[in-house]
């Protein structure tokens, strides 16, 4: 997993990116994250993690095309990159590794 470290909010955004695929901007990537999350987020923090995780090379983006809703003004669609899917599944592994070494005594029932 070394070279693909991902932070949690990142991590976040990067699976709901996933998740939305081709409808995946920032106004909805917000809106899913409080939906699933119940975590109070700004769209500027949003951007903020696309912009890392485009730097990283995770995600792309594209503009898609123009909408009378947005005055014209086109959303820019981000999506998941090979290198994306392979750190999400690389730490989805750690995480259930981690999880399954958990002595007994600390696992929640039906977890």
């Amino acid at each position: 997993m070394k070279g693909s470290y991902l932070g949690e909010f990142e991590e976040i955004v990067l699976l709901i990116v996933a998740m939305l695929e081709d409808d995946a901007y920032g106004v909805r990537i917000t809106h899913e994250i409080i939906e699933q999350t119940q975590r109070s987020v700004r769209l500027n923090q949003v951007h903020a993690s696309l912009h890392r995780l485009e730097e990283k090379g995770m995600i792309v983006s594209k503009f898609g095309e123009p909408t009378q809703e947005r005055g014209g003004r086109r959303k820019r669609i981000f999506t998941i990159t090979a290198f994306g899917r392979t750190t999400l599944n690389e730490m989805k592994e750690v995480r259930s590794r981690l999880w399954s070494l958990l002595p007994s005594t600390m696992k929640i029932e039906g977890i």
